[in-house]
């Protein structure tokens, strides 16, 4: 399959380009503002452009599809060549969705916590020696790699986000998932500034919710009272599953969780991490890890360090 990505420069345009190559695409690309550390990513790979610009004549009939970030505009002259070819033009989210589509989609979203919520799930998937696709929106210790992307694991776990989708699509790029499993956080109105008002703003969580498959999963923090109605009140044939904070107490400066098995000492501190814990608990469980194995894993679960 020959790829070209116009805005190849972005985090989630190359670290995807590099994917597919590595899995036998054939990728070009060209971004007029490349940053050091991208550029030694696709450098390392053989994808920095060989001009920096936008070269019109790079989009020809060969191609299959192009894949478009959103920082390239609607004039982008190689976007207009795309278009007058009758190109396929996908966004990051639109092709992940389209990888994946045999895949069980698992999507982490919410206005709070859902990097923390995703690196959960990665860390006990990962203890549990359960291979599994992911996206993530930024590399953390554990998962330098921000993507990842088999023919072979049977789940995808992706860090959905509310912002536009690509250039020409200002859809939620979470909106694009269609997942099988979700979870959402909570929807409280730090991102605002994105949405012309605070109902336009939950609005985009209730077609979220909406979007998730039919006889599929929603794992939701009932403590959030708005997500908590949007959740009970939506007419999508869902399964439902409420979380809230767990039993926990504090012994000098350590959390300390109130678990079935006993009392279960944290690496990682705050109520809104204790919130987290069963939430990433219930999506491991729709995974196929029981409790018992979950919380083994989680116990060695450390803050999030983004790394670079």
């Amino acid at each position: 399959m020959n790829l070209h990505f116009i805005g190849i420069g972005e985090s989630a345009m190359h670290n995807l380009a590099i994917a597919l190559q590595n899995k036998g695409y054939q990728i070009t690309g060209s971004d007029d503002d490349i940053s050091e550390h991208a550029k030694q990513f696709l450098e390392k790979h053989n994808l920095f452009p060989k001009e920096i610009g936008w070269f019109p004549e790079k989009i020809n009939a060969k191609l299959d599809a192009v894949i478009l970030g959103i920082q390239p505009k609607n004039d982008n002259p190689e976007l207009k060549r795309a278009e007058e070819l009758g190109l396929k033009i996908y966004s990051v989210a639109e092709f992940l969705y389209e990888f994946s589509r045999e895949k069980t989609r698992v999507v982490i979203a919410g206005s709070k916590g859902r990097s923390t919520l995703t690196a959960m799930v990665l860390h006990v998937m990962n203890y549990h020696g359960k291979k599994v696709d992911y996206m993530i929106e930024m590399p953390f210790s554990g998962f330098e790699n921000t993507l990842n992307l088999t023919q072979e694991n049977d789940f995808i776990v992706i860090e959905g986000d509310e912002f536009s989708a690509s250039a020409t699509d200002l859809r939620p790029k979470f909106h694009l998932y269609k997942p099988n499993i979700a979870l959402l956080s909570g929807i409280a109105g730090e991102h605002l500034d994105n949405f012309s008002t605070s109902e336009s703003y939950q609005e985009q969580f209730q077609i979220f919710i909406t979007s998730i498959v039919n006889g599929g999963i929603l794992v939701y923090n009932e403590e959030d009272e708005e997500l908590k109605e949007l959740a009970e009140n939506t007419e999508n044939p869902i399964r439902k599953h409420p979380y809230s904070t767990p039993e926990y107490h504090m012994e000098d400066d350590t959390f300390i969780l109130d678990t079935p098995e006993g009392e279960m000492p944290l690496e990682i501190s705050g109520e809104a991490n204790v919130n987290n814990i069963a939430g990433a608990k219930w999506i491991c469980q729709h995974m196929g890890i029981d409790e018992d194995d979950f919380y083994e894993a989680i116990i060695d679960f450390k803050p999030v360090e983004v790394t670079s």
